[in-house]
């Protein structure tokens, strides 16, 4: 912020340029003039007059009661939209996010009822931290949740609370002491997660995906020596394909016979809408190599901010020993009201009414790309789709997300190189087969 001037005149200032660069949109609603004094550190009457100038200059206008907008007659320069990588960077989600779940769905007041009533009956041994490894009562659906669906047996003692994928990542890394190790990765592969692993001093091997996942024999060939692979053999991030039962079988030799890990993130097995998937690795191993990481924050939502582990029965003393030291972040109402959620029910009613709405929003987005001459590749689940395009895709994701749509190119996923161009969307929250219509006809636009 500027230093010269009144404060007010700073503040306005400040607003006035965040309405240029497009950061506060046509419509957007500000903070009331006391909550955005409190947040500033001035006085009420400091904002309201910042206020005041912004909307006799036209920028701001007041709605009575309903507070103050950004004009919606200001005629702007559209402002270039970065890569939004995850869901809830923005207060509305942009066409094609990816990795948000349909918001619309969540039943928000039956889980305000299970946290109110869990809330209500807490007793004062609810106000202590809890176990470091998270509330049993959860792990013990986690356990149950995943008998039932994963086919994967295993006790709560295995299972650990995290407070989400990279968390799960930094205590499997700390716990194993993975510092100057290697660790077999997809490329492309999900590229958020590497920072995560390049904070433990732990250094990629990116290995190819083709048609089958991982390639597995050219790992073996070409970095044999790793120490842990990463991958997501259920539904590969972000092509889509299924890692076959021959390089499952090949990935749990090779973990066995160089005593690595293998660890296995589950990201959207949940959402599957033809054929019968393939069991996850962790059902199949036998020599307890496989560290499986799950997620609630595509099965819900993302702000839940809740993820677990499951370790193998010999790791499971030098995991707690580790997590002893800090505790777990996820607050103990959220864990007892998920716990619930699972018990009762209702997490399972949720997936099935989610199966078949993002079936109904995938067959919408799909034939709104075909119509438009979009060549969709075919896959068996997943909350995202793949188109393949000729030319640079890096380029007309660029375009899609200066045009305001949150797609993504598929070269961007890469570490080494480029491979077939195409574009990552997201259909989870296209509510209507015209909005799909509306959202495709706007990429094509873009891109032309």
């Amino acid at each position: 912020m500027q230093s010269d001037g009144p404060r007010y005149r700073q503040i306005a200032r400040q607003l006035k340029t965040a309405i240029e660069e497009g950061k506060l949109t046509a419509g957007r609603r500000l903070p009331s003039s006391r909550v955005y004094a409190q947040e500033l550190g001035v006085s009420r009457v400091t904002v309201e007059n910042a206020y005041g100038e912004l909307v006799a200059q036209g920028w701001l206008e007041r709605r009575g009661q309903a507070g103050t907008f950004v004009s919606e007659h200001l005629t702007l320069k559209p402002a270039v939209a970065e890569p939004t990588w995850f869901g809830g960077e923005e207060p509305h989600p942009q066409p094609f996010q990816l990795g948000l779940p349909a918001l619309d769905l969540f039943p928000r007041a039956l889980w305000a009822k299970v946290m109110g009533r869990r809330l209500r009956t807490q007793t004062r041994f609810d106000l202590a931290l809890g176990d470091v490894c998270g509330e049993m009562a959860l792990r013990q659906a986690i356990v149950e949740y995943l008998r039932l669906s994963r086919s994967i047996e295993c006790q709560p003692e295995q299972v650990f609370i995290t407070s989400g994928y990279a968390a799960s990542m930094s205590l499997i890394l700390r716990a194993l002491d993975g510092y100057g190790q290697g660790m077999w990765v997809e490329d492309p592969g999900f590229p958020l997660i590497r920072p995560v692993i390049a904070q433990e001093r732990v250094n990629l091997l990116p290995v190819p995906v083709d048609g089958d996942g991982m390639n597995v024999e050219w790992a073996l060939a070409n970095v044999p020596d790793a120490r842990f692979a990463l991958l997501t053999p259920a539904h590969q991030s972000p092509l889509g394909v299924a890692l076959s039962l021959p390089r499952r079988r090949q990935l749990l030799d090779w973990a066995t016979r160089q005593q690595a890990w293998i660890i296995e993130d589950d990201y959207d097995s949940e959402f599957r809408y033809q054929g019968k998937p393939l069991p996850p690795l962790k059902s199949l191993d036998a020599p307890q190599r496989v560290i499986y990481a799950g997620t609630f924050s595509k099965a819900m939502f993302p702000a839940l901010r809740t993820a677990w582990l499951v370790v193998p029965v010999p790791l499971v003393t030098q995991f707690r020993r580790h997590v002893q030291k800090i505790a777990c972040p996820v607050p103990l109402l959220w864990q007892q009201t998920l716990g619930d959620f699972i018990h009762e029910g209702h997490f399972w009613r949720h997936l099935k009414k989610m199966r078949v709405h993002y079936a109904e929003r995938r067959r919408w987005l799909e034939e709104a790309l075909q119509a438009h001459g979009f060549n969709v590749v075919a896959q068996q689940g997943g909350i995202q789709l793949v188109v393949n395009i000729s030319g640079d895709d890096r380029l007309q994701a660029r375009r899609a997300r200066d045009a305001g749509l949150a797609v993504q190119a598929v070269n961007d996923w890469r570490i080494h190189g480029s491979g077939a161009p195409g574009l990552i969307i997201s259909f989870t929250n296209i509510t209507s087969q015209a909005m799909a219509r509306e959202q495709v006809l706007a990429l094509k636009q873009a891109l032309n």
